[in-house]
């Protein structure tokens, strides 16, 4: 049985991002099945109290997974004495991040391109999980799916329920073609769900990434940066109609308090600029808005921000946007 229902559209587990706060707001435009942050083992082993509230579940969320990262064996199963006493839908395990930090500690995509010890980590975390189990990998060649293939049967046969495919190699890290064909070979292969991840940042390049794998469930990661929206754009592309600057703002301005609620003011307001870069870019927002975010401590200069804010937008986004009928993260004309 399937873990996702057909044509799911997953939030995947974004370091630094999706907490609780975050995965609300994303839950408020349509997202049904969401991951907390990727969570390191060593941190649960040893009980470090941030890792204990990025495990945090709302009482609304309806699905969420855990995501796990690492390579030593004691670790993962110290680990899991503290997610088996939580409530979780799944438990993934992280074959795929590139990051310096983490490849470092031969984890991540730099523990998947070590096929034989990624397994016997992957057999030890299905024996131990009282949760369903599954993965999340890179491709291991963008020509030849033979080392790719060997990665993901061997998941599958371990005992992973489903298989999520990120269509990039490591050293591609986030950018550069999506090489779906490789996900179709392991889609092909295998008797599990694949899902299909990379480089979806609007209808488009959903629609792409759907036929030229032949994956019927899609997780989102960067393209959902500072765009709830996408959840509902590829849910109903026919009704969606793109946010204006000032829903925009105030979709930002809600998802800060909500951090500022979750975890104190300067905590939460550190935490929040790049969420709130995220939310600007790409959308006519001036340099002087996106310069204004790396100053704002307190809650009350986030209100007046955001009061300024909409009004620091610039006019030639809309003669820009006439003339790229495709653009993605596109904004629709408000009051101003």
């Amino acid at each position: 049985m399937n873990i996702y229902p057909v044509d799911s559209l997953i939030l995947a587990p974004l370091s630094g991002y999706t907490d609780l706060p975050y995965r609300r707001i994303a839950r408020a435009y349509g997202c049904r099945y969401a991951f907390t942050e990727m969570i390191d083992i060593s941190s649960l082993a040893y009980a470090h109290e941030r890792s204990f509230r990025m495990q945090e579940r709302g009482e609304d969320e309806t699905f969420l997974g855990i995501q796990l990262v690492g390579s030593d064996p004691e670790h993962l199963r110290r680990a899991l004495e503290v997610v088996n006493r939580c409530r979780f839908d799944v438990v993934d395990f992280n074959l795929g991040c590139p990051v310096a930090k983490v490849a470092r500690k031969c984890a991540g995509a730099a523990l998947g391109r070590q096929v034989d010890r990624a397994l016997a980590l992957f057999q030890l975390l299905v024996k131990e999980s009282v949760h369903p189990v599954t993965a999340k990998i890179r491709i291991l060649d963008e020509r030849d799916p033979r080392e790719t293939l060997r990665l993901a049967l061997g998941l599958e046969a371990a005992g992973a329920r489903a298989l999520t495919v990120h269509g990039r190699v490591m050293k591609m890290f986030y950018s550069g073609p999506v090489y779906a064909e490789i996900i179709a070979a392991v889609r092909e292969s295998l008797a599990i769900q694949v899902v299909a991840n990379g480089g979806v940042m609007g209808w488009q390049s959903y629609g792409q990434l759907r036929r030229d794998s032949g994956c019927r469930a899609v997780m989102l990661a960067r393209g959902a940066m500072g765009n709830p929206w996408l959840f509902r754009e590829l849910s109903d592309p026919q009704g969606y109609l793109p946010p204006t600057p000032e829903e925009v703002i105030g979709t930002m301005r809600s998802h800060v308090l909500a951090m500022i609620d979750y975890y104190g003011e300067a905590a939460a307001m550190r935490m929040a600029r790049k969420i709130m870069i995220d939310y600007l870019r790409g959308r006519g927002f001036l340099g002087t808005a996106r310069a204004a975010v790396s100053k704002l401590e307190t809650r009350d200069e986030l209100l007046q921000f955001c009061e300024r804010a909409v009004h620091e937008h610039s006019a030639g986004y809309w003669q820009w946007l006439e003339s790229s009928p495709t653009a993605e993260r596109r904004l629709r004309k408000g009051s101003f």
